[in-house]
């Protein structure tokens, strides 16, 4: 049966199964015109191309007379083979906090209630993983809300596709500070900046506003030590970073542009190229209450990760 795939008629439900993909169970599918119009093909192969989805079970329609003909019942997998697209390879943050190993267990969820399977790779710096993402190395890449919105800026060409509620990306940041009787950051201390951070380097250059300081381009996974030797007096740092926590004294910001900006970069969000149609689609249907949900599991103990 799936030899006929390489007919005329499969070569356009090839096409055609892409579309599908994106609509929702009950809505009402293009025309015979309209996938004419769309594809360049003749209607006896768009009709054709039809019967064919139908009949390996990747779709059932209903015909609604002059209303159109509706999807009542898609295979989200067996439409994906039929595309010939494939795995998806996604890019976020290193699993370092509980936070992150759910979001990764959520995502990985969330495409296996799709009956798709996808590889998550581990990139430190949301810069890079935009950057990398515009190279199509990956498919998609996890940064905050704050990361994609500037990422967009700088490269065009590049959609948020999926956003998550606050809170899924970090639980917030906070001010750490290497000398415990101190309240905020002062005048004269050196601060610890990671410029291919967007959340990192924007709280911070906020928070300092105004403070004669010094900001020490750091590698983000370097604060930790450098704080602990006492080569920097303070960072902006996840709160969701448990051995930090532990460790230093901990304040909250002193401004208000930087409290209001951090609520962008606590929500995550999935961005992929503009011009990837077939991955759109694909990060369109995951289910946000999946991720979500498998995410809290997680973080409660509830459950071990799993990606």
């Amino acid at each position: 049966m799936w030899e006929i795939l390489y007919s005329k008629n499969g070569l356009a439900a090839k096409n055609i199964s892409l579309e599908l993909l994106g609509i929702e169970l009950g809505h009402k599918i293009p025309t015979v015109s309209d996938f004419c119009d769309s594809l360049g093909l003749g209607r006896g192969t768009v009709q054709g191309a039809i019967k064919l989805l139908e009949m390996l079970g990747a779709i059932e329609l209903e015909a609604r007379g002059h209303l159109g003909s509706f999807l009542i019942k898609k295979d989200v997998s067996v439409l994906l083979d039929i595309s010939g697209t494939g795995p998806l390879v996604g890019v976020m943050p290193l699993p370092y906090s509980k936070k992150y190993e759910g979001l990764a267990t959520g995502i990985v969820d969330g495409f296996n209630h799709l009956n798709k399977r996808i590889s998550l790779a581990y990139m430190r710096g949301a810069s890079n993983r935009l950057e990398v993402l515009k190279t199509r190395r990956y498919d998609f890449a996890i940064v905050s809300k704050l990361a994609a919105e500037e990422g967009i800026k700088l490269h065009k060409g590049l959609d948020i596709v999926k956003s998550f509620e606050l809170g899924s990306y970090v639980s917030c940041h906070k001010v750490f500070l290497a000398d415990p009787t101190k309240a905020k950051i002062e005048p004269g201390m050196r601060v610890g900046i990671d410029r291919s951070s967007p959340d990192q380097t924007n709280i911070t250059i906020l928070e300092c506003e105004g403070l004669d300081v010094q900001l020490v381009d750091l590698n983000y996974m370097q604060l930790f030590e450098m704080l602990k030797e006492n080569k920097i007096d303070a960072a902006v740092w996840n709160f969701d970073e448990v051995r930090s926590v532990e460790t230093f004294h901990t304040v909250d910001f002193q401004s208000e542009k930087a409290k209001k900006l951090t609520k962008k970069t606590s929500e995550a969000t999935i961005v992929v190229d503009a011009s990837r149609t077939e991955v759109k689609k694909q990060i369109s249907l995951l289910n946000t209450e999946i991720v979500l949900h498998a995410q809290k599991m997680v973080e409660a103990g509830e459950r071990f990760p799993q990606y």
